[in-house]
């Protein structure tokens, strides 16, 4: 790695580790930044290429339900295979982790008590979906139905993959459950944090209509839309399930963290877990805290079905956040003079090109 010219950050799309990757995931999401990466390193650039296996969420839970498996035991034998394929592949991350490290609990831990200290997570009731049948609220992939927007019948309880837009499961026209198959489905109250989007719309809108000629017309007109279109709204960031970053607060054992909210935070908790494990502990700042070196450039690397979550939801989770770590690396309430970094781009692919 060099030490000299622009410190450039190559944030690689999470993969679910729910089953193998075809040919098309590679071309679209891991082969442009690897090129990118390689390019940027011979022009003479310091660049850190991270990324890692989304392992929570109710897509691994339903996995795991499938093979008769734990979802600890999905994530080792997918997670597995996908370094394999990377490394035969010889991509050239620097590093590639996974969620389920300590590591990563404790950034997603910081950066969820910062928020609420902040005033940006509260707490609040919810009502959702329950499945009599199974004796459980359906959090995400685990009801389907019709699309509020654009009609699609099996849209999932957190996003449509024909439209992209995203919703609250309540929304769906003819919900099933996806494990019983259900429509006898209820409507229960539940208590979650929040993230307050609400109070980061119009810094959004500014930030997304500045400065961003270079972003892909499809990213940047499909954001601009979204922020436009509505107001954004508090969006509950906690589930009724057992698997995934427990929430740092008591009483709270039987809900985890919303996977959507810990996943996009390991662009940052991989460049800390980099930085530890070369041995300077601080490395990480170079590229993402703006106090120490505001010229640093990111890059996120991502499908065209991840939009949103990355040009709405983790830079909502970054505004919100004036800097997470102090001096020694681990506690948390010093607010720097500036915020950790934007990303420069979010180069979103549908195909090879």
């Amino acid at each position: 790695m060099s030490t000299n010219g622009t410190k450039i950050l190559v944030g690689v799309a999470w993969p679910y580790v729910n089953g193998e990757k075809h040919i098309g995931q590679i071309a679209g999401a891991y082969l442009p930044p690897d090129i990118f990466a390689r390019y940027e390193r011979m022009a003479g650039n310091d660049v850190l290429m991270v990324s890692g296996s989304d392992t929570h969420g109710t897509p691994i839970m339903l996995k795991a339900d499938a093979e008769g498996l734990t979802p600890a035991q999905v994530v080792e034998k997918y997670h597995q295979l996908f370094v394999k394929g990377c490394l035969a592949m010889g991509l050239a991350f620097d590093l590639y982790s996974h969620t389920d490290t300590q590591n990563h609990w404790d950034v997603t831990q910081k950066m969820f008590l910062r928020h609420l200290e902040a005033g940006y997570v509260y707490k609040d009731t919810q009502k959702q979906l329950y499945d009599p049948a199974a004796k459980q609220f359906l959090a995400d992939r685990y009801v389907e139905g019709t699309c509020p927007f654009c009609g699609y019948e099996d849209a999932r309880g957190d996003q449509c993959d024909n439209c992209g837009r995203i919703y609250d499961a309540l929304e769906l026209k003819n919900p099933r459950s996806k494990i019983t198959g259900s429509t006898n489905l209820e409507v229960r109250e539940t208590e979650h944090f929040f993230l307050d989007m609400g109070k980061l719309n119009q810094p959004l809108l500014d930030w997304i209509n500045h400065g961003k000629e270079h972003w892909r017309p499809n990213v940047l007109n499909f954001t601009r839309g979204q922020l436009k279109l509505e107001e954004l709204r508090g969006r509950p960031i906690t589930r009724d399930i057992d698997w995934g970053v427990t929430i740092p607060l008591d009483g709270y054992a039987d809900k985890r963290i919303y996977v959507w909210y810990d996943a996009v935070i390991g662009y940052l908790s991989a460049a800390v877990e980099w930085a530890t494990l070369v041995g300077d502990q601080d490395a990480w700042r170079a590229w993402w805290d703006a106090g120490v070196n505001p010229q640093a450039l990111i890059y996120n690397f991502i499908g065209k079905d991840n939009i949103p979550f990355h040009t709405i939801i983790w830079q909502s989770e970054l505004m919100g956040v004036d800097g997470i770590y102090n001096g020694d690396g681990d506690n948390i309430g010093e607010h720097y003079d500036a915020p950790l970094q934007l990303p420069y781009d979010v180069p979103a692919n549908e195909f090879m090109n």
